[in-house]
């Protein structure tokens, strides 16, 4: 009786073990599968990675967009008109949330900033769908970018 006690404890606890684990990779997957989406421009794959809204913030400016889902689908199609390229330098989970380092490039940064604008970013999650993405600036030459765009 003692035996399947514990037999049965150390189920349950494998269980629920191997239950955690398959939470936290969800949302480092949910994660590059977002970057690997915009990379590829996919519209339609983006859908079942939000919810229903998606606020994007930019510390550095102190700038927050809310987005609709529709939104950021016709935001990603006007994106996507530069041809962009997403790179994830690193990508870790910690509890909640995903901390990436990510690369950009396309022709409009190429030719407004003459190098890929790196940021750090924190997305956070909503039932395993992204709600907020969080963005710091690395490296992004604000003075490069304003010359040139002053001059067109």
């Amino acid at each position: 009786m003692n035996k399947t006690i514990i037999l049965l404890l150390l189920l349950m606890f494998g269980f629920t073990s191997c239950k955690n684990s398959k939470k936290e990779i969800d949302k480092l997957n949910i994660a590059k599968q977002y970057y690997k989406v915009l990379d590829n421009s996919n519209h339609s794959e983006i859908s079942n990675l939000l919810t229903d809204s998606i606020v994007i913030k930019e510390s550095d400016y102190n700038y927050e967009e809310n987005f609709s889902k529709k939104g950021y689908i016709e935001w990603m199609k006007w994106d996507s008109v530069f041809d962009p390229t997403y790179k994830i330098l690193e990508i870790e989970q910690l509890n909640e949330i995903v901390k990436a380092k990510i690369s950009k490039i396309d022709k409009r940064i190429i030719f407004l900033h003459e190098e890929p604008i790196i940021s750090n970013e924190i997305i956070r999650f909503n039932n395993n769908k992204i709600i907020r993405i969080e963005k710091t600036y690395e490296i992004f030459n604000e003075r490069i970018f304003k010359k040139k765009e002053i001059n067109l």
